[in-house]
């Protein structure tokens, strides 16, 4: 079985703030932004980032690595149209990732 690698973007209640993260748990590591119970989320606990609204899985943990650098690169006009091509109303997809 190989393992999955996982690029993701969350924002806030209102999608002022976006956050772009790696993890090789995605239920996990979005369980933990939630519950703010990470000594290493001080960005998503200052701006209550608790909402997954994009994400993206590889194989390799280098392309997963150059994936989030490229995205985290772009411009938020970048993101936001990257979140609105699979998910355009923005809903939290935490309930629907089953990892």
């Amino acid at each position: 079985m190989s393992k999955l690698y996982f690029v993701y973007i969350m924002t806030n209640k209102h999608n002022t703030v976006l956050y772009v993260g790696i993890t090789n748990s995605l239920a996990r590591r979005i369980f933990e932004h939630k519950a703010r119970s990470s000594p290493y989320d001080s960005f998503t606990k200052k701006y209550n980032i608790d909402k997954l609204v994009y994400y993206e899985a590889f194989q390799d943990v280098r392309c997963a690595i150059a994936r989030e650098k490229q995205i985290k690169s772009g411009s938020r006009k970048a993101k936001v149209a990257l979140v609105n091509k699979i998910n355009s109303g923005w809903k939290d997809l935490y309930s629907e990732i089953y990892f």
